[in-house]
Formats: structure tokens, sequence, C-alpha cells
């Protein structure tokens, strides 16, 4: 298939060249596709102008675009790192609610510490089962 050693060079500098040209496709479409400051039809367009004319429409595209490429990258990052973090503070506080168990085991150490006494302790324990105030055995 390689007659020399140049040829085989020369095939692998343009399979580096390919996967260059295919990473910065997939950048320039991944920022189109982000960018929330043109619409629709100006997407649909810039996406045609970049498949019919490959090299020329990636370069177009960079000139006329790519100064705000760096602000919607960093901009598209910060959204999804705040959405995270509300996500995982939604998960660990169960909406602000401590699980029955937590709660117990706060009242128990109230009524370890003598802070509560124990009638008070059995009225958090129901409270935190979802029982109400227990109900006095006569």
């Amino acid at each position: 298939m390689f007659d020399d050693n140049g040829s085989f060079l020369l095939a692998l500098v343009e399979f580096f060249i390919f996967c260059a040209w295919f990473m910065c496709l997939f950048w320039l479409f991944g920022d189109l596709f982000r960018s929330r400051d043109i619409g629709g039809w100006a997407k649909t367009f810039w996406t045609l102008f970049i498949i019919v004319l490959p090299i020329i429409g990636m370069l177009v595209y960079l000139i006329a675009r790519g100064s705000g490429m760096h602000e919607r990258a960093l901009a598209s990052a910060a959204d999804m790192q705040s959405r995270q973090e509300a996500y995982i503070r939604s998960v660990a506080t169960s909406d602000g609610k401590q699980s029955a168990t937590d709660q117990i085991a706060s009242a128990k150490a109230l009524l370890d510490s003598g802070a509560i006494t124990t009638a008070d302790f059995e009225q958090l324990k129901a409270e935190a089962l979802g029982r109400g105030a227990p109900t006095a055995v006569a």
C-alpha cells in the first residue's frame, strides 16, 4: 500500500489534518447551537454554509463569530455548574427537610443532654414518624 516511508508520513499527516478538521467542525457546531443571540434561521444558514463549503464556511464563521466563542463556552459551563450544584443541593437536603431518623436522633441527643423531658422526646418522635402526639394510656 505504501511505497516508501514518505508516502506513509504523508498519509499520517493527511489523517491528522482530517481529524483536526473534524474536531473543529464539532467545536463550531457546538458553538453555533449553544449560541442564544441568533435565531433558528441564522443557525440553519450557518449550518448549510459550513456543510456546503466546509473550509470556507469554517473560516468565515471563525472570522464573523469567533470572538464570542470563548464567552459563550464560559457562560454555558457556568450555567451547567449552577444547575448541577442546585440539583446536588436539592438531593442532599431532600427539599430542606430532615428525615425521620435524623429528627429522632437529634431529639435523642436533646434528651440525653437533659434539654427535654422523656414526654417531649416521645412527642417529637411521634411527630417525626407522622403519628402526631402520642395518646396517653390510662
